[in-house]
C-alpha cells in the first residue's frame, strides 16, 4: 500500500470491538494508512463485526452487499478495493464468508488482527479470498504497536479476552477463545500513556474482566482488585470503571474496593440473564437467583449507592411465563439503574441453539416489552431521584449547544452543563436540576474543578 492509502472502518457492537478499531487503526496507520470518514475514497474498507445481536451475520452481509457496488465503482475508475470483515462474526462464519460474500478479500478474527497489515498486503496481491480465523500462541497485545494519544478525556483498555464460562446461549468462548489476562505491566504502561495524553478516565474492558488474573510484578496472578488498586496511583487518573462482569467471580476483594478505592466509580453492570433457577441451570450461568441476590446485598452492603447495571434474557427455550415472572420479580427486588434485554436468537455452534422447546416469537416478543417497560420506568426513577444533589461530574466534551458541555456521573450518566470549555477533562461539582429518562441536566456550584 502506497502512503496515500486510506481505510475506512465501521465498527459493530461491544465496546471491546471500539477497542480493538482503535488499535487496528494504530497498527495499520504504521503500514501507511490514513482513516477516512467516506467510504468511497477508501482503498480498505474494514468491518469489525460482533455477533451478540440478532442476526449480526444477515446485518454484516447486508452491509458487504453496499459495499460490494462501492467497490465495483471504484474498479471502474481503476481504483482497486479490499474489504476485509474482522471481528466475531468473521471468526464464526470464516470459509463461508467468502462463499456467500466471493468479492470479500479478508476474513480475519479477532486474536489474529495484529497481522493485519501483512494479511492486508496479501489480499491485495494475491487478489484472492484469506482466511485468518486461528487462535495463535502469540500475544496479540505485545505485536500491537505503542498505543496513539487518543485525544479524548475517556478511553476503554482491554485488559482480558475470552471466556471460560460456556453459558449456552453465548459465542464468545468460541469466537474470543479461552480466558487470557494481560500482564499488569503491560496494562499499566498503557494507561500510563493514556494518562499522559489526557485521558481521566479508563474503563477496563473484558468479556470476563473480574476473571481476571494477569501476571503481576511479583509473578504472581494479580486479581482485577489487585490491578485497580495499581492502576489507582497514576495521579493524572481520576476515575476507574470496569465491564463486563460474572456473578461467579464477584471476589470479595473486588466488592471491598468498591467500599475502599475512590477512583473506582460506583457503577456496576453485572448480568443475571434470567430469574428463574430452571431456566439459569439451562443456560449454565453457575449461580442462582437467590446468589445474584445474596450478592447484591454484599456489595450494596460495601458500597451503599452503588448504581447497578444488568443483562437480561428472554424467551430461552422452555421458558414459562412462570419463569418469565420470576425474572420480572428479580428485577424489582433489585432495582436497576440501567440495563439491557434481549429476546433470546440462536447462536449457530452454541447448544442453545440446539435445545427443544423453543419459545413462540410473539410471547418473546410481549415478554420483552413488558420487560422494558419496568427497566425503562426504574432508570428513570433513579435519574429523577438525583434532582436536587449534587454530583462529581468528570466533562468529555462539547455539547450541542453553544457554551454547554456533557460529561458523566460516578453512575454514568450523562450529564449536560451549561460551563467553559477551559473544564475538559476536569470532575467539577455540578448541582442536578433535571433528569429525563437518559440524562441529567446540572448547573456548576462553583467555577474552579473539584478535587479529584
Amino acid at each position: 500500500m502506497t502512503a496515500a492509502s486510506k481505510i475506512y472502518v465501521k465498527t459493530f457492537g461491544c465496546q471491546m470491538n471500539v477497542y480493538d478499531s482503535q488499535r487496528m487503526t494504530e497498527l495499520l496507520a504504521a503500514h501507511g494508512f490514513a482513516e477516512t470518514a467516506a467510504v468511497e475514497e477508501a482503498d480498505v474498507v474494514l468491518l469489525n463485526t460482533c455477533h451478540i445481536r440478532e442476526k449480526a451475520a444477515e446485518k454484516v452481509y447486508s452491509d458487504l452487499g453496499r459495499l460490494r457496488q462501492v467497490k465495483e465503482a471504484r474498479a471502474d475508475a481503476g481504483r482497486q478495493t479490499v474489504i476485509a470483515v474482522a471481528g466475531c462474526v468473521a471468526q464464526a462464519e470464516g470459509a463461508e464468508m467468502l462463499r456467500r460474500a466471493p468479492f470479500v478479500d479478508l476474513v480475519v478474527g479477532p486474536q489474529s488482527y495484529h497481522r493485519l497489515g501483512e494479511l492486508l498486503a496479501r489480499a491485495k496481491w494475491e487478489r484472492r479470498g484469506i482466511v485468518e480465523t486461528g487462535f495463535p500462541e502469540e500475544d496479540k497485545f505485545a505485536a500491537l504497536p505503542t498505543r496513539a494519544p487518543p485525544g479524548t478525556v475517556t478511553a476503554f483498555l482491554t485488559v482480558q479476552e475470552g471466556c471460560d464460562k460456556f453459558c449456552t446461549f453465548c459465542v464468545v468462548p468460541y469466537t474470543r477463545g479461552a480466558e487470557f489476562s494481560r500482564p499488569v505491566i503491560d496494562v499499566e504502561a498503557e494507561a500510563c500513556r493514556l494518562a499522559e495524553h489526557g485521558v481521566r478516565e479508563i474503563t477496563l474492558l473484558g468479556q470476563n474482566v473480574n476473571a481476571y488474573h494477569g501476571r503481576g510484578p511479583d509473578s504472581r496472578p494479580w486479581s482485577l482488585a489487585q490491578l485497580i488498586a495499581r492502576l489507582a496511583k497514576l495521579g493524572d487518573l481520576k476515575r476507574i470503571r470496569y465491564t463486563t462482569s460474572h456473578p461467579h467471580d464477584m471476589t470479595g476483594d473486588l466488592i471491598a474496593a468498591h467500599r475502599d478505592e475512590a477512583k473506582l466509580m460506583p457503577y456496576l453492570h453485572l448480568p443475571f440473564q434470567a430469574g428463574a433457577d430452571r431456566i439459569l441451570a439451562a443456560m449454565n450461568r453457575k449461580h442462582t437467583a437467590a446468589d445474584y441476590l445474596r450478592l447484591i446485598a454484599r456489595i450494596r452492603a460495601a458500597r451503599p449507592d452503588i448504581a447497578l447495571s444488568t443483562d437480561i434474557i428472554v424467551g430461552f427455550p422452555g421458558e414459562t411465563e412462570t419463569d418469565f415472572a420470576a425474572t420480572l420479580a428479580l428485577v424489582e427486588q433489585v432495582g436497576f439503574a440501567q440495563a439491557y434485554a434481549f429476546k433470546f436468537s440462536p447462536r449457530p455452534g452454541t447448544p442453545g441453539a440446539t435445545l427443544c422447546d423453543q419459545v413462540e416469537e410473539n410471547a418473546k416478543l410481549d415478554r420483552l416489552h413488558r420487560l422494558q417497560d419496568l427497566l425503562e420506568r426504574q432508570q428513570t426513577a433513579f435519574n429523577l431521584a438525583c434532582i436536587g444533589k449534587t454530583l462529581p461530574v468528570l466533562f468529555a466534551r462539547q455539547g450541542r449547544h453553544p457554551g454547554q458541555l456533557v460529561g458523566r456521573s460516578p453512575y454514568l450518566q450523562a450529564v449536560h452543563t451549561t460551563a467553559p470549555s477551559s473544564l475538559l477533562g476536569d470532575v467539577v461539582e455540578v448541582a442536578i436540576v433535571g433528569a429525563g429518562p437518559n440524562s441529567l441536566s446540572g448547573a456548576l456550584t462553583r467555577p474552579e474543578p473539584a478535587k479529584a
